[in-house]
Formats: C-alpha cells, sequence, structure tokens
C-alpha cells in the first residue's frame, strides 16, 4: 500500500511499479501515453454527461406531452425519439400513479 501513496517512484519499495510509475510520469512517450488516457478518460465521461443530460431534457418533454394528453405515445415517440414505446408507457404508468 505504501508504494500507491508515493507519488515519486524512487520511494517506492516495488520495483517493477516503480519502473512502470517512472515510465508515466518521466518519459516522454510514457507521459504521452497518460495524457492521451486521461484525455480519453474526459472525453468518456463529458460525452455520458451529455447523453444523460439529453435523456433528462427527452423525459421531462416526454412528461409534459403525457400530461396534455392531446398525443397518443406513437405521436410523443416521433416528437422524442429518444425514448422507445416501452420507456413513455413505463412514463405515463408512473404520471398516472402520481394524478
Amino acid at each position: 500500500m505504501h508504494d500507491f501513496s508515493c507519488t515519486n517512484p524512487d520511494d517506492m519499495n516495488y520495483e517493477a511499479l516503480a519502473k512502470k510509475a517512472r515510465y508515466y510520469k518521466q518519459d516522454e512517450k510514457g507521459v504521452a501515453t497518460m495524457c492521451k488516457i486521461m484525455e480519453d478518460m474526459r472525453n468518456e465521461a463529458a460525452r455520458e454527461a451529455a447523453q444523460k443530460a439529453e435523456l433528462k431534457s427527452a423525459k421531462e418533454t416526454a412528461e409534459r406531452l403525457i400530461k396534455m394528453g392531446k398525443l397518443s405515445l406513437e405521436e410523443i415517440s416521433l416528437c422524442v425519439p429518444a425514448l422507445s414505446i416501452d420507456e413513455l408507457k413505463e412514463l405515463e404508468a408512473t404520471i398516472m400513479q402520481l394524478i
């Protein structure tokens, strides 16, 4: 556990771990590799956050349309393509329980 809390590879006890840490922290290629990995992780997190926001917005829109009661679920699915008919049915059931 000591080695995992070390920021300096020279302070590590386990040589194999110290060697890898040295590569990713001090070697030019290793630093570039680590930067790429971190950038990919950041981009994936941003993509996931955008998808969650889009789904939340779609659900809110569908909920408002269901509450208005002027459109069928099939028509709502045309307006809100991010949600399937089954998801709309579940949303409608939840809304009807609250009313």
